[in-house]
C-alpha cells in the first residue's frame, strides 16, 4: 500500500519566509517542505533575472580561453569544435560554432558517428592538423582526453575543454585552459551546469570581453559617518568615526574586500590598509562630492579622494536610481533579500555597479534568448538538476522558445505539431528533446547540428523531415529491441540475485541502448546494462540505475577492462574489446552479491493539503511559480480528502483504459484523470463516493483551449486507510 507522507512544516519558518518575501502562505509552506529555505537557494525559485546568474568569470581557466580565442581572431587562426553525439552535446556544438563564426573565426566542427567512441579522437587531431588547424575546443567532452590533447600540442595545436563531466584521472588533462564545474578549484559555485551550460558561460565571456569592462580593475569604495563613540586620541570627549569600505572587481567579479573604522586624528591614510588596496585602481563612489568630503574629515584636509562618481553613469543606465541615495537604494534593493548575512551601503554600490555595466555590455540580449533555447534543451535532456542557475536558464530558455523559436528548432515545432503550444520542461523532455536526440541514436548527430546551424529554410526544411524519420525508425527499433530484451533481462535478473540486469546482443541497436536501459531499469526496478556488440568493433554498452544506486562504482571495478567509460551517477556508458565481454559478466555477477539498493519507493511525497474551497482555477499561478519541473524539482503533489466524485467515465483503448472524474469542490468542479485506472471504478470506489486523493494540478491544453486539471497519482474511498501524513498546511 503507498502512502502518503507530508513532512511537518514549521509554521513560524513559514510565515516569517512568507513575510521576508511577500510570499502566500501556500508557496511558503511548499518551499519549507521541500527544504528551500537558504535566502540563497530562495533566490532560484523567486527570480528570474538573468542579472543573478553567475559571472562566467568566476571559473580560473575563463580568462585564458577568452585570450586564446581572442589571439586566434586576430590572427585568422583555424578554429575545430569537437563535441558529443547526445542532445548536449549537438546544442553544445550549435551555439559555440554560431559564436566564434560571428567573431569571424573559420569554424568547422565535428560530432562523433555511431561507430566512434566518446570524446576527442587522434583521428579527428591528425585530420585538423592536415587542414592547418591550430586551436581545438572540445564541448561536452574533453576532460578525460589527456592522451589526444598531448598529441594535439605535439602538432602545435592549442586544446581548450569545455566540458561539465567528473575528472576521473589524478590531473586535469594538459590542455591550454580546462572549464568544468565539476573540476576541483574551478572556482565556480554551481557544478551542475550541462555541458551546452558551460559552452554558454564561454560565449557570454566572449560577450563581456568584448566589451569595456574586460580585465578592468575598479575599486568601489563608500565612506559612512558613525555616531560618536571613540575616545579621542587625548583622552576627551568622544569624535565621530567613519566606516570605509571597499570591494576590488576584475571582470565584474569581486576578487577582494577590506572594512576600516577611522577615528580623525589616530591614523595616517598612508598606514591603513586601505592605501594598497586601492592603489593603482579607478575609484568609483556614490555622490563624489559627498564622498569627498567624508573621506576629508576622516583623514584630514592634507588628503584628497580621487574618484569618479558612478552615480550619474549609472542613472542613465538604470533611470530609476536617479536622486535616490546609496542609503536608499540598499533597503530597496531585491539583492539584498537573498544574502544571507547583512547588505551593507557597499554591497549595493557592487550590485547597481555590475547591472549597469551588464547592461552597457548588452549582456543578455535577442542573441542570448536565441542561445538559451538551445541551453535549456541540452539542460533537461540532459537531466541536470533543475535547482540554483539552471532554473533561470530553463526558465528563460522555454520563454524565448515558446515566444520566438529560433531557425531549426522552429522547423522541428512545426513537424512535431508543437508550434504555438506552451512548452514548459516536462513537455519539452518528452516530445521536443526524443527527436533531436535521434539523430545521435541513429548514427547521423550531424543532421541534428546542421539543422540547428542551417542558414537555409530549405535545407531546414529537409533536415527537419530527415531527423523526423529518424525518430520514426528509432521508435521502431526500440519495439524491437524490447522485445528482444525483455526475456534476457528477466533471466539476468535471477542470475544476478535480483540486484542488476546485464544484456547484451548483437541483435540491439547502438542508438537504443540507452533507451532499452531505462526501461530496464525501470520495469525490474535494479540497476541496468544493455549492450551492443557492434560487427567487427568493440561492445558497447549504456547504464542507467535504480533505487539510489551509484553507477560510477560500479563501473570503476572493472575500468580496466575497458576502453573507454563515463557518464553520471544515474546515466553511463562505456565500451570494451569483444574478447573482454566474459570477463565483464563474472566481475558484474560477483560485484552483484555487494550491490545495496534503497527499497523500492512506496511513498507520496506531499507538498501540502489543500482545502476543497482552494481548489479555483487560479491555483495553476502556484503550479507555475515552482516551474520548471524535472530533476531535483518534481511536480507538486497536493492532497485533499472527502472529495465527492459527480461523474466517472472510462477513456481510451480497452487493455490500458484510463479513468475520467468529474471531482466536486463545492464552488469549482475538476476534470480529474487517473492513468490506467479504469479498473479501480467500482472496486476502491464509486460515483457519488467521497474520495482522499493525491494528484497534481496541470492544464489541459487542446485545440488552442486551456483548461486547468488534476492528474490522480493514487485515491482511496474516505475513511478506508490512514493516511500517514504530518503537519498542517
Amino acid at each position: 500500500m503507498t502512502k502518503w507522507i507530508k513532512k511537518d512544516a514549521n509554521q513560524v519558518q513559514v510565515r516569517t519566509l512568507a513575510k521576508r518575501f511577500e510570499l502566500d502562505l501556500l508557496s511558503a509552506s511548499i518551499l519549507v517542505r521541500r527544504g528551500v529555505t537558504e535566502p540563497s537557494d530562495l533566490l532560484w525559485f523567486l527570480e528570474d533575472d538573468p542579472r543573478y546568474l553567475h559571472n562566467p568569470f568566476l571559473f580560473e581557466g575563463m580568462e585564458d580561453a577568452v585570450d586564446r580565442i581572442q589571439n586566434a581572431i586576430d590572427d585568422a587562426e583555424k578554429v575545430l569544435v569537437f563535441g558529443d553525439r547526445d542532445v548536449d552535446g549537438v546544442t553544445s556544438t550549435t551555439l559555440l560554432v554560431e559564436a566564434l563564426r560571428e567573431l569571424g573565426l573559420e569554424t568547422s566542427w565535428k560530432l562523433p558517428g555511431q561507430a566512434d567512441p566518446y570524446g576527442l579522437s587522434l583521428a579527428a587531431v591528425d585530420a585538423f592538423a592536415a587542414e592547418g588547424g591550430t586551436l581545438i575546443l572540445t564541448v561536452d567532452c574533453g576532460i578525460s582526453n589527456h592522451a589526444e590533447i598531448e598529441h594535439a600540442a605535439s602538432l602545435g595545436i592549442d586544446v581548450i575543454v569545455v566540458d561539465h563531466h567528473l575528472l576521473k584521472a589524478d590531473a586535469p588533462p594538459p590542455a591550454l585552459a580546462v572549464i568544468d564545474p565539476k573540476l576541483e578549484g574551478s572556482g565556480y559555485p554551481f557544478r551542475d551546469l550541462a555541458g551546452c551550460g558551460v559552452a554558454w558561460k564561454l560565449v557570454s565571456a566572449l560577450k563581456l570581453a568584448r566589451s569595456g569592462i574586460y580585465k578592468q580593475s575598479i575599486a568601489l569604495l563608500n565612506v559612512v559617518p558613525l555616531p560618536g563613540s571613540t575616545l579621542g586620541a587625548d583622552g576627551g570627549p568622544p569624535r565621530d568615526s567613519y566606516l570605509v569600505e571597499a570591494v576590488r572587481l576584475t571582470n565584474l567579479v569581486e576578487t577582494a574586500r577590506i572594512r576600516e573604522t577611522i577615528v580623525p586624528g589616530m591614523i595616517d591614510f598612508s598606514s591603513t590598509r586601505l592605501l594598497p588596496f586601492l592603489q593603482g585602481r579607478q575609484i568609483l563612489v556614490w555622490d563624489a562630492d559627498l564622498q569627498k568630503r567624508l573621506f576629508g574629515k576622516a583623514f584630514g584636509p592634507g588628503v584628497e579622494l580621487e574618484c569618479g562618481d558612478a552615480r550619474d553613469e549609472i542613472g542613465q543606465v538604470i533611470p530609476q536610481t536617479r536622486g535616490m541615495s546609496l542609503l536608499r537604494l540598499r533597503e530597496a534593493s531585491k539583492v539584498g533579500r537573498y544574502k544571507a548575512g547583512d547588505f551593507e551601503e557597499i554591497d549595493a554600490l557592487e550590485s547597481l555597479f555590475v547591472s549597469a555595466a551588464l547592461r552597457k555590455a548588452q549582456w543578455f540580449g535577442d542573441d542570448d534568448l536565441s542561445r538559451l533555447q538551445l541551453v535549456a534543451l541540452g539542460t533537461i535532456a540532459d537531466i541536470m538538476p533543475l535547482r540554483g542557475e539552471n532554473r533561470i536558464i530553463v526558465k528563460k530558455g522555454l520563454e524565448a522558445l515558446n515566444k520566438k523559436p529560433r531557425p531549426g528548432l522552429s522547423e522541428l515545432l512545426v513537424k512535431t505539431q508543437l508550434i504555438g503550444r506552451k512548452l514548459g520542461a516536462t513537455e519539452a523532455s518528452w516530445q521536443l528533446t526524443p527527436v533531436i536526440n535521434a539523430a545521435g541514436r541513429m548514427g547521423s548527430a550531424q543532421t541534428a547540428a546542421k539543422l540547428l546551424l542551417s542558414q537555409d529554410p530549405a535545407e531546414r526544411e529537409a533536415l527537419a523531415d530527415e531527423l523526423m524519420a529518424m525518430n520514426q525508425e528509432r521508435r521502431r527499433l526500440g519495439g524491437l529491441g524490447w522485445d528482444l530484451v525483455y526475456p534476457l533481462a528477466k533471466e539476468s535478473l535471477e542470475t544476478h540475485g535480483g540486484k542488476l540486469v546485464v544484456v547484451g546482443s548483437a541483435q540491439i541497436n547502438r542508438g537504443i541502448t540507452g533507451i532499452i536501459a531505462s526501461r530496464v531499469a525501470s520495469t525490474f526496478e535494479v540497476p541496468a546494462v544493455v549492450a551492443c556488440f557492434m560487427p567487427d568493433g568493440p561492445v558497447v554498452a549504456s547504464m542507467r540505475t535504480a533505487r539510489g544506486f551509484v553507477l560510477s562504482a560500479f563501473l570503476e571495478q572493472s575500468a580496466d577492462l575497458f576502453i573507454d567509460y563515463g557518464g553520471h551517477d544515474a546515466a553511463a556508458g562505456f565500451s570494451l574489446l569483444p574478447e573482454n565481454w566474459p570477463a565483464f559478466l563474472e566481475r558484474a555477477q560477483g560485484f552483484s552479491s555487494f550491490i545495496e539498493l534503497a527499497e523500492p519507493d512506496s511513498t507520496i511525497a506531499v507538498d501540502a493539503e489543500l482545502p476543497h474551497d482552494w481548489l479555483r482555477p487560479d491555483l495553476t499561478q502556484t503550479t507555475e511559480r515552482f516551474e520548471p519541473y524535472g530533476e531535483g524539482n518534481p511536480p507538486l503533489v497536493f492532497m485533499s480528502k472527502s472529495v465527492p466524485i459527480s461523474n466517472a467515465e472510462i477513456v481510451g483503448r480497452q487493455e490500458k483504459a484510463h479513468l475520467k472524474l468529474t471531482l466536486d469542490f463545492g464552488k469549482h468542479p475538476w476534470p480529474a484523470l487517473l492513468w490506467s485506472g479504469a479498473d479501480r471504478l467500482d472496486r476502491d470506489f464509486s460515483i457519488h463516493d467521497r474520495i482522499d486523493l493525491v494528484y497534481k494540478v496541470t492544464i489541459n491544453r487542446w485545440n488552442g483551449q486551456e483548461q486547468p486539471q488534476i492528474e490522480i497519482l493514487d485515491a482511496r474511498r474516505s475513511g478506508s486507510v490512514e493516511t500517514a501524513e504530518a503537519g498542517a498546511t
